[in-house]
């Protein structure tokens, strides 16, 4: 039996593929440095892992694979190419699985896992692979290994590894700089996005209220657009309107209506997200009836707008931390949340918000309050002289503070006397944070 040893495997995309190849009757083991909530599921899958970067646990594997945030110094891949053990990274091992099936690739900026996951959860009547960035609930797990031959990934841009897949349908939410630090301009993202439009081999579902994924669609052929705004785009939701913690809307393709759908996921962002998810499961044959009964009942992926405690104090862990994905977090929020609401944020990578800085005025618009938390380094160093003191002014919110530890912040929503929402942001530990608060409510 080949053996297959993952580098980094309790990351979301990591332990996906781990799981998949698990299934698939390959010996995996791998190693990550902490453990958080997959580490139990790979283990009760039989696969081995290791919490230290050790230069032995490679040791008999035919093939690593790394997440992209390993470096080149770390043991087991000294230790790899030393025992001259093919490396790949995660999007490669992706792309060996997913080409040679019918492939369906959602890549955007932002949107991506809420995109795929409410896809999975449609399609899984035709018992399709699915491999995301976050918690499925209607599977409990980032994954899942089909027997049919319909494949749905996320496609990840941030280091480029979407261009090794050549999916036969591909979904574009959007497209915006992001990762900097791997891109160095917007130029360059969007040079990626039209490679891996000419990848597409079928049919691109396009958002029509992206201006910059709209322009890299412009003259190309097989472009579905889809739109909550533009009138000439080939899907439309129109009538959109929130009831009772709903947001209901009607869908038009390709000029005929083709049904009222509701939401239970909030935000004008979440119908953008849905547009293609329904087209394409109408392709697939799947009943309007059906669709809506499954669109209803998805509660979206695990920290997105997930609601940890729900009573005269709600706690919600959401993965925003791009600028724009806070306005839209925001945004759909304030459809369904009346009472105040606080914003707790914790900025990731002080490369993120050194490229985004300006990006962040206004961003919190709407909450009553904001708390800055420290900034999530991803390992990184502060070499860019990031402070939460310039993120404060930037943000330019009257009623912003900087908290720097976590007993202050449980503090904070302890001593709340009013009904208050609490939005807990970012894309690090503070998940593990709002779980802590959440429960620690539920108990008392």
């Amino acid at each position: 039996m080949e053996k297959i040893y993952f580098i980094g495997i309790n990351g979301i995309g990591m332990s996906g593929l781990a799981k998949i190849m698990k299934i698939k009757g390959y010996d995996v083991a791998g190693a990550d440095l902490s453990r958080n909530y997959v580490t139990e599921e790979l283990e009760s899958l039989g696969i081995k892992v290791f919490g230290e970067h050790l230069g032995e646990n490679v040791v008999g594997s035919n093939l690593v694979v790394a997440s992209s945030a390993i470096k080149s110094e770390n043991p087991e891949i000294k230790k790899a190419k030393e025992l001259g053990i093919k490396i790949i990274k995660r999007g490669e091992l992706l792309s060996i699985l997913m080409n040679k099936e019918k492939g369906i690739a959602v890549a955007g900026t932002h949107g991506k896992t809420t995109t795929s996951s409410m896809l999975g959860s449609l399609l899984l009547d035709i018992d399709p692979t699915i491999v995301v960035g976050g918690i499925l609930p209607e599977i409990g797990s980032n994954s899942r290994c089909g027997k049919t031959d319909v494949f749905i990934a996320e496609a990840d841009e941030s280091d480029n590894s979407f261009l090794y897949l050549t999916p036969e349908t591909s979904i574009i939410t959007n497209i915006e700089a992001d990762h900097l630090e791997n891109h160095g301009c917007l130029e360059n993202i969007k040079k990626s996005f039209v490679q891996f439009m000419e990848q597409t081999k079928g049919e691109i579902l396009v958002c029509g209220d992206c201006p910059e994924a709209l322009e890299l669609a412009k003259g190309r052929k097989n472009i579905k657009t889809y739109s909550i705004n533009n009138e000439k785009s080939d899907i439309i939701a129109t009538d959109i309107r929130v009831e009772n913690f709903k947001t209901k809307f009607k869908v038009i393709i390709d000029g005929e209506e083709f049904g009222e759908f509701e939401l239970s996921i909030p935000g004008n962002h979440n119908i953008q997200n849905a547009l293609p998810v329904i087209y394409l499961a109408k392709k697939f044959d799947i009943s309007k009836e059906r669709i809506a009964q499954k669109l209803l009942k998805f509660k979206g992926a695990k920290r997105r707008y997930d609601i940890l405690h729900s009573d005269k104090i709600r706690i919600i862990d959401d993965y925003a931390h791009h600028p724009t994905e806070i306005k839209a977090t925001i945004q759909g929020a304030k459809t369904i949340e009346k009472n105040k609401t606080i914003a707790i944020f914790q900025p990731h990578r002080y490369s993120r918000v050194n490229f985004l800085l300006n990006e962040f005025k206004g961003s919190f618009e709407g909450v009553d309050e904001v708390i800055l938390m420290p900034v999530y380094s991803a390992g990184e160093n502060n070499e860019f002289g990031v402070t939460l003191e310039k993120l404060k002014e930037k943000i330019g919110h009257k009623h912003c503070t900087i908290v720097e530890k976590n007993e202050e912040i449980a503090k904070i929503v302890a001593s709340e006397k009013e009904s208050a929402t609490f939005l807990f942001m970012g894309a690090g530990n503070i998940s593990s944070l709002a779980h802590t608060i959440a429960e620690n409510i539920g108990r008392n």
